[in-house]
């Protein structure tokens, strides 16, 4: 069964990640594969500096996340840019990594524009990690030091809350505990196991 599981950013996606590949899930992550796409040395980091020039390297000849970051979130067609160099990279490393996984697996694909990039009809079922906007930006200035201004935007460069919803075959609600989050995500497991 192949599961797309999605979020906001700052709603909690990554926790439900872990706990359902501790609880046998093979889980495709497009977040670690997005920077393994683009790592030194790679064909996608090339096509990021021919898009974008030199200066989103850093002295070492990494990319530069936080440049990069600054350029795609204050920019659209920017951001489209570089959507266009990484995603298909993306795509084309995760069907690698699902074809690898045991026959009847319960395969999650750890997606966060999954809304966004149009790809729910894709997966079986999508899984959607929600929490109420004020909750997001509380999390993102709290936890990751940025600010008020910072964290809005980003949410704003995402889907919407309510097209997240439309999209969920089932939702987690992370605004409790961690241990009523792990609960959820149980539930979720052992009905999704279930149907296979």
């Amino acid at each position: 069964m192949r599961v797309g599981l999605t979020g906001g950013i700052a709603s909690g996606k990554s926790t439900v990640s872990a706990v359902l590949s501790e609880l046998g899930a093979v889980v495709v992550d497009s977040d670690l594969l997005a920077r393994e796409v683009v790592a030194r040395g790679t064909p996608g980091l090339a096509q990021v500096v021919e898009a974008f020039g030199t200066g989103v390297l850093t002295a070492e000849g990494d990319l530069d996340r936080p440049a990069v970051g600054a350029i795609v979130f204050a920019d659209e067609s920017r951001r489209r840019v570089l959507e266009s160099i990484v995603h298909p990279l993306v795509r084309a490393r995760s069907a690698e990594l699902e074809s690898a996984a045991e026959p009847g697996a319960l395969v999650v694909h750890d997606v966060p524009l999954l809304v966004e990039g149009g790809m729910a009809p894709a997966f079986d079922v999508v899984v959607v990690v929600d929490v109420p906007t004020e909750v997001q930006v509380e999390r993102m200035v709290r936890e990751r030091g940025w600010s008020r201004e910072e964290a809005e935007a980003r949410i704003a460069a995402q889907a919407t809350r309510e097209q997240r919803l439309a999209a969920a075959t089932h939702v987690i609600d992370n605004t409790g505990t961690l241990e009523e989050l792990r609960a959820r995500v149980e539930q979720v497991q052992a009905e999704l196991v279930g149907t296979r």
